[in-house]
């Protein structure tokens, strides 16, 4: 990892480690709620791993905090700006792409705003959201092909898609040069119905 690696994943591990006690969940109950295993879990609180943007939405769910609070400092503010380059990296390709979110709101109408660059030969594989999860792509350069909904959709620059969020899905760039979209995620009802009871030990 490189520095901004190395601080971006020390943050989420103290907020992950901070939303877990104030929940005085144990690791396995945080684990178990998640869907992850404990050994990642610790990992994550340590600081040690970049997690997969998977990994990290079934933690965020299992908190019922969402995405953007487990990448930004727990401070709420009704106004915030995220100037050029400030944005979590959350995912790079083989081949060089990144996906950035660049801000996001609070649950529990969680909103994700990405900044997605595909180099030529990247392919994005996404896990299910939470249900009702819905997406909004928009390409900007290049050329996108994305695989919703059991379908399979070639995107221009300009060219806009909207699809569930809650079933797989893919994007992948098989054009020569890179692909660069904006990706807007709408995760509805974070937070509510994430019970599980306190640990007594």
């Amino acid at each position: 990892m490189d520095d901004t690696a190395r601080a971006l994943a020390a943050a989420i591990g103290a907020r992950v480690k901070q939303e877990r006690q104030t929940r005085r969940w144990t690791l396995d109950q945080l684990a178990e709620a998640a869907g992850v295993s404990r050994r990642m879990l610790v990992s994550v609180e340590q600081g040690a791993v970049n997690p997969s943007v998977g990994t990290l939405l079934r933690i965020s769910d299992a908190l019922g905090v969402g995405l953007p609070s487990l990448v930004e400092p727990p401070a709420r503010k009704t106004v915030k700006i995220t100037r050029r380059g400030e944005g979590a990296v959350l995912w790079t390709g083989d081949s060089g792409g990144r996906g950035v979110l660049v801000a996001g709101t609070e649950p529990p109408e969680v909103v994700e705003l990405w900044d997605w660059t595909l180099a030529p030969g990247d392919r994005h594989e996404s896990e299910a959201h939470s249900p009702g999860t819905r997406e909004l792509l928009q390409v900007q350069e290049g050329t996108l092909q994305v695989e919703a909904a059991g379908q399979a959709f070639t995107l221009d620059a300009g060219d806009a898609l909207a699809f569930p969020g809650d079933a797989p899905h893919s994007y992948a760039n098989p054009g020569p040069q890179p692909a660069r979209f904006s990706l807007a995620v709408f995760e509805p009802g974070v937070g509510p119905g994430t019970t599980l009871e306190p640990a007594h030990d």
